[in-house]
């Protein structure tokens, strides 16, 4: 935002703070806070890493719950579950918005995640007081009650980050792709410092415990950091946190469904804040980005039709007639509105549905083979180092395919859909990696880790690059719609790609709850007898 305070972006419409900028000189050259060693940089990164370090650390402790229950698909309903769940927490989060503020709702992720983490650490790790099928429940329930949480949180993180420069918000997505190889570093370390694996899982989790609070803290100190609350209060209106202040701000200027408004005061157009209904025109843009607060007109000083007297005008009828018509004239804008909005996402399709194609094949193909596929492959010579080995190759190079990335490239429509379609052929490659499940067509570690690593890279980059690209391909006022477009895309190959991992495992066939390496302890011990 360093760059946008000439420029306006911050319309400054609260008193308090044209009174600030008076008193410290113009727009143009106030100079804000420095960020003192990257603080508040390097602590949005950590808590980009916290809302899904939760998740990832269910899924990497793979090579614990199918040891704790063979023969099942838990990995596979981990990722179900947990795409399911959050895709309707995006709907829940749209009310929550106005009900709570916006630290509240990041301290409500971050107690949602710490309480799941312990109650599984604890409950089912280290007492493991259930019995395998309720312990199995309660498992997918914390996994989707954490869904939940990081959901709300995840959105509301980057309303927060909104209010602050651009390179702020690149910093959470940059912890996102973080917190995979993060918890993978901390499994694998756990695992090879420690043989007995129930002791190296509960270490695990509370190492992830332990990382999620250090999230928590650093993000509330790093919010009342002058840095922060430079931005935000410029942003704000200078009203800062305060519930009360909140309220006298509303009578002077239109409540939002986020905690600040950037609004350019030229076109009008509001930046960080999801609006559900998108104009189709500048004049409309105005108009839905800066909706007017309606007010029932005093009727003792409305133009009168008649030449009645003011105490004769005065009566409950005209009250009466006022309300229906305007209740009516509400629900007929409501519907003009709701029509406006298909139509304006209809339009903005039309324009970007290769791109909409491109991030919906890519997340498919990523969510058919991990982790629930990748969690099947074995390996004779690593044994349940295999599992987790292939999700840290994947998390490593999905870091260093997002980085990529960013690197601008020019990239024709027809050219990304055909590279995104290209990927398809791992899912066959990687199937042959694991079936059959005792005698694979490809053997070996080499080639599923290989595989992986290339799985992990194009989901990075073509996963990224189609949401960059498809903004610029539509009007500044559609551009909000556009990015809700594409995250329906991305919303629609998650979980179509979970869906369809079940069929892969189906024909892999029934899983085997004995050695698959056809080595059992019995015929060890009974070469070595006498007998």
């Amino acid at each position: 935002m360093d760059e946008n305070l000439s420029r306006g972006y911050c319309q400054l419409s609260s008193p308090q703070v044209t009174r600030k900028w008076k008193a410290s000189g113009t727009r143009d050259h106030i100079t804000p806070p420095r960020d003192p060693c990257s603080c508040v940089y390097l602590a949005l990164v950590l808590a980009g890493a916290g809302f899904l370090l939760p998740y990832n650390s269910f899924i990497t402790a793979v090579d614990y719950y199918q040891a704790r229950y063979p023969g099942t698909t838990i990995i596979f309903d981990m990722s179900l579950t947990y795409i399911v769940v959050a895709f309707v927490s995006v709907i829940i989060n749209n009310a929550l918005i106005e009900a709570l503020r916006m630290p509240v709702r990041i301290t409500f992720g971050y107690i949602v995640s710490f309480v799941m983490l312990l109650v599984i650490a604890l409950c089912d790790v280290l007492f493991q007081l259930f019995t395998p099928d309720v312990a199995y429940k309660i498992t997918l329930g914390a996994v989707g009650v954490v869904a939940v949480g990081s959901t709300v949180q995840q959105s509301s993180f980057y309303g927060y980050t909104s209010m602050l420069p651009s390179r702020y918000t690149q910093a959470v997505m940059t912890g996102e792709s973080l917190a995979g190889v993060m918890v993978s570093t901390n499994r694998i370390l756990t695992k090879a410092l420690l043989k007995d694996e129930r002791l190296n899982t509960i270490i695990f989790f509370f190492i992830s415990i332990g990382i999620l609070l250090a999230c928590f803290v650093v993000f509330h100190i790093s919010r009342r950091s002058n840095f922060v609350k430079f931005y935000v209060t410029l942003c704000s209106g200078g009203g800062g946190d305060n519930r009360e202040d909140r309220k006298k701000r509303t009578t002077s200027r239109p409540s939002y469904t986020e905690d600040v408004d950037l609004q350019d005061p030229g076109t009008g157009q509001r930046y960080g804040v999801l609006v559900i209904q998108s104009p189709t025109s500048p004049t409309q843009t105005n108009r839905a980005f800066q909706p007017e607060v309606e007010t029932v007109p005093q009727l003792s000083h409305a133009p009168s039709l008649s030449t009645c007297h003011e105490e004769d005008c005065l009566t409950e009828a005209p009250e009466v007639s006022y309300s229906r018509t305007h209740n009516y004239k509400s629900h007929l804008s409501t519907l003009s509105g709701i029509k406006k909005g298909l139509l304006t996402r209809l339009e903005v399709s039309r324009s970007v549905w290769p791109y909409m194609l491109s991030i919906g094949l890519a997340y498919f193909v990523t969510l058919c083979l991990f982790p629930g596929i990748e969690s099947e492959v074995v390996s004779c010579r690593l044994g349940t180092w295999m599992p987790v080995m292939m999700m840290a190759a994947f998390n490593v190079s999905d870091v260093i395919g997002k980085i990529l990335a960013s690197i601008p490239n020019e990239w024709s429509r027809a050219r990304l859909v055909l590279c995104t379609f290209c990927r398809i052929l791992l899912v066959p490659l990687l199937m042959l990696c694991a079936t059959p499940r005792t005698h694979p067509v490809i053997p070996g570690e080499a080639w599923p880790i290989v595989l992986s690593l290339i799985l992990g890279l194009s989901n990075g980059y073509f996963g990224s690059v189609p949401i960059i690209l498809a903004p610029s391909h539509v009007p500044d006022e559609q551009r909000e719609i556009c990015g809700n477009i594409m995250t329906l895309s991305y919303s629609l190959g998650l979980t179509t790609g979970s869906a369809a991992a079940y069929l892969l495992d189906f024909w892999l066939g029934p899983m085997t709850t004995g050695d698959p390496c056809h080595v059992p302890v019995f015929n060890i011990t009974s070469t070595s007898s006498p007998h």
